[in-house]
């Protein structure tokens, strides 16, 4: 009886972990809503919800958190080995900031949110870009220039802090290239 609870145990843990874990092609939209079609259909409702197209979010979560549901930014460390906190509050699939995210749950009214859900950094995807778009013009489909606001905040945007960044901008370009790539897949599949 022991052996068959160890091995009913074993069984389920590796069912948890693999329910929860990143997709495995990430470079083909169509693969990716195929292995998970939950992200699939979160995606399609917030593009119904906010006009934000799932190519933008799947470009977007891509470039955030490469699909890991509990990513985190990295360690900072003092004198290089002392443990100092991470480098933001950044959490989930939509890599949003603890404030932001206070923000979107208050505006929303949906308290329960958790960033590590699918259809909740979906739907916070949505919202951000929604808001940019009416606060600074900028077109729901324009993935690169979302991507700038989203990564920058919409004041920093504004401010224009992402000119003194030419990484920031070399990445926005990759988020618009990926974007532009998944639309085509999707384009070719029914999702």
């Amino acid at each position: 009886m022991s052996r068959l609870l160890r091995a009913l145990g074993l069984v389920f843990l590796v069912a948890s972990c693999a329910a929860g874990s990143a997709p495995r092609n990430l470079e083909n939209a169509c693969a990716l809503a195929r292995e998970k079609p939950a992200y699939a259909r979160a995606m399609k409702a917030t593009a119904a919800e906010w006009g934000v197209p799932v190519h933008v979010q799947m470009a977007t979560i891509y470039h955030e958190s490469r699909f890991i549901r509990n990513a985190r930014t990295p360690r900072r460390f003092a004198l290089g080995f002392i443990p100092a906190g991470r480098q933001s509050s950044a959490y989930g699939y939509a890599q949003a900031l603890d404030g932001t995210w206070d923000d979107y749950r208050r505006e929303t009214r949906n308290s329960g949110a958790r960033r590590d859900r699918i259809e909740d950094a979906t739907d916070f995807i949505g919202w951000y870009m929604d808001t940019s778009a009416r606060e600074l013009g900028i077109s729901k489909s324009d993935a690169t220039t979302q991507y700038l606001a989203y990564h920058e905040g919409r004041a920093g945007y504004a401010r224009g802090s992402h000119t003194a960044k030419p990484w920031l901008v070399s990445r926005s370009r990759e988020v618009g290239r990926l974007a532009a790539r998944y639309q085509q897949q999707l384009e070719g599949c029914r999702i």
